[in-house]
């Protein structure tokens, strides 16, 4: 008999970080504000929670994050202003964050790492299950894997986490899985997750990219989660105490991205992802790709 799941339908999105790899430019205006060719990253992100049905959305954020919130917010005089001059197309788009889903807003007053971040939504989320997006991780629409990760959830209860196959030497900068191949091809059963192993005591090259659907048992655990690598509370320690005991949460499955990622996070991805986008863009990829083109070509040709 087939077992019966909540449906999802609450996002969390941790975004309190101080974001001092983009520094100076994050001193005053939080990295999740930086724009990817002309939208500020979060916003992808909000995009894709909302492509996968969960339109209910708490952003954790911390000081000096208001920006974060007047953007989903609506500006009646930018709107007023472009409604006088005509500008339907840039209405829209004014609108359309606003539009999106409905926002929620908790602060994390002590930076005390993921977990405590995710523990902050406890309140909102209730006994519900719900997802967790970073907004460092941007996953191209046409790969929809949050909506995979929640029909594996759907099918087999318990938490769900994004894996994506890194080299050996990549693995110490991330969550790590050790895991059982199930009948599915693209979904492997979590028994152990260790947060940035050495590459010698890697269980596996399974990486722990950024996102997460999470059974509400996760945040018992996460009260009782002493703080672990860097003096922070780690989620992936807690999911690790769930893998251990099913009972808690039910089991941790994994889902095995093979898609388009970008990585907001570091400065040279950050800079590949506009390069990517923009070249894919229907209004600005054809005059970009010719100009990219004859860049490279001259460079090439430099002594």
């Amino acid at each position: 008999m087939t077992t019966s799941h909540p449906r999802i339908s609450k996002a969390v999105i941790p975004a309190a970080g101080l974001g001092t790899r983009f520094l100076p430019a994050t001193k005053a205006t939080p990295k999740e504000m930086l724009p990817v060719v002309d939208k500020p990253a979060i916003q992808y992100v909000v995009e894709e929670a909302v492509s996968a049905g969960l339109d209910d959305v708490l952003m954790v954020t911390g000081r000096n994050k208001r920006p974060l919130e007047d953007h989903f917010d609506r500006n009646y005089e930018l709107e007023s202003a472009l409604q006088k001059k005509g500008d339907a197309a840039r209405l829209a788009k004014v609108q359309q964050s606003s539009d999106l889903a409905t926002m929620h807003y908790v602060r994390q007053g002590d930076p005390r790492g993921l977990g405590h971040a995710v523990l902050c939504a406890a309140p909102h989320i209730g006994q519900e299950p719900f997802a967790v997006l970073l907004g460092d991780d941007l996953i191209d629409p046409r790969d929809p894997l949050l909506q995979r990760m929640i029909e594996v959830r759907e099918q087999h209860g318990g938490s769900v986490v994004a894996l994506m196959e890194v080299a050996p030497e990549q693995i110490h900068l991330y969550g790590c899985a050790a895991v059982e191949t199930t009948v599915d091809g693209d979904v492997v059963k979590v028994t152990g997750l260790v947060e940035k192993p050495d590459p010698a005591d890697a269980p596996s090259n399974y990486a722990i990219i950024g996102r997460y659907v999470l059974d509400p048992g996760v945040f018992g655990v996460l009260r009782e989660t002493e703080p672990g690598r860097g003096g922070e509370i780690q989620l992936t320690d807690a999911l690790q105490q769930l893998a251990l005991d099913e009972k808690v949460g039910g089991p941790v499955h994994g889902v095995v991205f093979k898609g388009r990622r970008y990585d907001t996070g570091d400065r040279g991805d950050y800079l590949r992802a506009i390069v990517r986008l923009a070249c894919e863009r229907e209004d600005l990829g054809p005059d970009f790709r010719s100009w990219l083109r004859r860049y490279v070509t001259e460079e090439l040709q430099q002594p």
